[in-house]
């Protein structure tokens, strides 16, 4: 009886073992990594070699916001028709290999191409490919994981995300210190290998490793209704969900606007001698803050409530934003990453048990898809701001960067009162 007990501990009922949560979750580290890597580094220092630099903002901000609303269409797209595929060897990993195969052969054109419109086409081609496999890997756990084991195996990838892009992103950023226009493009080979090595281990290691069942099971609906289903939402019923799904988008919003533009303020505003270095440094303190107080924070809002959790949290990224502002040294810009790490991770647990109780009963994949499309969204709507920092620097010197941080400010005040106001806790 103690061997039977101790055997259920590491595997399911259908044969689910231990390690299966890394193999079906390790693709996550990957492509993590290499979107942390390019939005907070890379496409920055990148750009500086071909756009003006009273418009560098700008042309960020377009570049990530195409990309991000690529992503937002094409992936539960791929997806769905993943969902609807019948290949011997699985519904999912035919969608994987072919997407990271060609964004592996994508991803050197970001080194190669001498013009913004290059790097714009690479970029939005590298969003479509990747996320070609990012959809149809999101099934791996509704697919294959019990149910009763399905938020320790979001949990492990949540964890190898958040891993993947800290790590990757303290690399890069060493990497790309050494880059300038004209010199040190070994460096940028140095990190563009670096990321095709990791993206193509992982793939291998999905596609190897993870057993899926063969073909598609069960009649189901064409794709266009299935998609206008999966996006269809009860308003009336749901008024909570719906304004939890509006906080969201205020909150993330400022989150991406932050990490998007960090290194052009701390070049511009702060004067760091390197940037992407002390960006990367700044990931590093607000993953290792956020990683620490995540469980801590997920124990808390079990005990007194999910509001008395996000609501301080969302306060307290706002006390950050302040603080980073009138950074004006390395250590005070480490101490402000601490803060945000801090809210961030005790946003993180509050947020998503706020979402698990919100959801409708029998349609948790859905309403929880809808959570990410939101998170999407957000980093989308941040992109646009690029212009506006641009704009208002042409009128004064740095003056774009102050209405950034009033309106992500602004935005966590807001976001913070809408969940207030949400009655189900």
């Amino acid at each position: 009886m103690r061997t039977a007990n101790n055997t259920s501990s590491h595997t399911g009922a259908n044969g689910f073992h231990s390690i299966d949560y890394i193999k079906i979750t390790i693709l996550g580290f990957g492509l993590s990594a290499l979107w942390a890597s390019f939005h907070i580094v890379i496409l920055q220092v990148r750009l500086l070699d071909f756009v003006p630099e009273s418009l560098k903002n700008t042309y960020l901000g377009y570049l990530t916001f195409a990309g991000l609303i690529l992503a937002m269409a094409v992936q539960p797209i791929a997806g769905a028709i993943s969902d609807r595929s019948g290949f011997a060897w699985g519904r999912r990993r035919p969608f994987i290999l072919l997407g990271i195969i060609l964004a592996l052969l994508f991803l050197p054109g970001i080194g190669l191409g001498g013009s913004f419109t290059a790097i714009f086409v690479i970029y939005c081609l590298m969003q479509i490919s990747s996320n070609t496999a990012q959809g149809p890997f999101q099934g791996f756990i509704p697919d294959m994981v019990p149910r009763e084991r399905r938020g320790l195996a979001s949990g492990v990838r949540s964890l190898l995300n958040i891993i993947g892009g800290a790590a990757l992103v303290a690399v890069i950023g060493r990497f790309m210190g050494h880059y300038a226009a004209g010199e040190g493009g070994s460096w940028l080979w140095l990190s563009l290998g670096t990321l095709a090595i990791i993206l193509l281990g992982v793939m291998l290691a999905t596609v190897l490793t993870v057993k899926e069942r063969p073909g598609a099971g069960g009649a189901q609906l064409p794709l266009l209704p299935a998609l206008y289903e999966s996006f269809k939402i009860d308003v009336r019923a749901r008024s909570d969900f719906v304004l939890f799904l509006v906080a969201c988008l205020f909150i993330f919003t400022p989150w991406a606007a932050l990490q998007t533009f960090a290194l052009y303020f701390l070049m511009d505003v702060v004067g760091v001698a390197n940037p992407a270095a002390v960006t990367a440094d700044l990931i590093i303190v607000v993953t290792v803050c956020m990683l620490a107080t995540v469980y801590p924070a997920g124990r808390l809002t079990d005990r007194v409530g999910r509001k008395l959790v996000i609501v301080p949290a969302c306060l307290l990224s706002a006390l950050g934003v302040v603080a980073l502002f009138f950074s004006q040294s390395y250590l005070h810009i480490v101490l402000c990453g601490a803060l945000l790490g801090i809210s961030s991770g005790a946003w993180m647990s509050s947020q998503w048990a706020l979402a698990t109780d919100l959801v409708g009963k029998g349609e948790e994949a859905k309403y929880l898809g809808l959570v990410n499309l939101v998170v999407a969204g957000g980093g989308a709507l941040a992109r646009l701001i690029g212009p506006v920092i641009d704009l208002f620097n042409s009128y004064s010197p740095n003056l774009g960067y102050k209405v950034m941080f009033l309106f992500c400010f602004i935005c966590f005040i807001v976001g913070s009162l809408l969940l207030m106001r949400i009655k189900r806790d």
